[in-house]
């Protein structure tokens, strides 16, 4: 059980202050890796909570291995997102207010391997034909890396 486990383990479901990091992993295209997850049965970009003396670049690393089987080379810090707005309630009850650092990476090709435990599919979505999201992190995080893509800032 890691550290947000352990917390979980100690409140119940209360709001918790949840610090992660995420990955927009972009192909050739433009089109962004998303993961259909188990636990809330949506898409959602590769990430997670951040484990006790673990940078966020770090975790946006092991996460993405952890999800997708993939590791990046280059990460670039994209968007840390904050405040009111990026509660969440999970499916189970469990209350969350979001601190999420997203870093953008370029997909090399190589081949996909989800943990089935954690992801139902992995897919590549163009940001004008998304999927159901979760939570307003992933909401937010893309909306911002179409417009950037729009404005030729990446």
């Amino acid at each position: 059980m890691g550290y947000f486990g352990e917390l979980r383990a100690a409140v119940g479901s209360r709001p918790l202050l949840m610090v992660g990091a995420g990955v927009l992993l972009l192909d050739e295209q433009n089109r962004v890796l998303l993961q259909h997850r188990t636990d809330t049965h949506d898409w959602s970009t590769p990430g997670g909570a951040c484990e006790l003396g673990e940078s966020l670049e770090a975790t946006a690393r092991r996460e993405l291995l952890e999800e997708t089987g993939l590791e990046v080379g280059d990460l670039r810090l994209f968007a840390l997102l904050s405040g009111p707005e990026y509660y969440y309630r999970y499916p189970n009850g469990d209350e969350v207010y979001n601190v999420s650092a997203m870093f953008v990476g370029r997909y090399k090709g190589e081949p996909l391997r989800p943990d089935p435990a954690e992801t139902k599919e992995l897919r590549f979505f163009a940001l004008d034909d998304l999927p159901p999201l979760m939570g307003p992190v992933n909401q937010k995080a893309l909306e911002m890396l179409k417009q950037a893509l729009t404005q030729g800032d990446l």
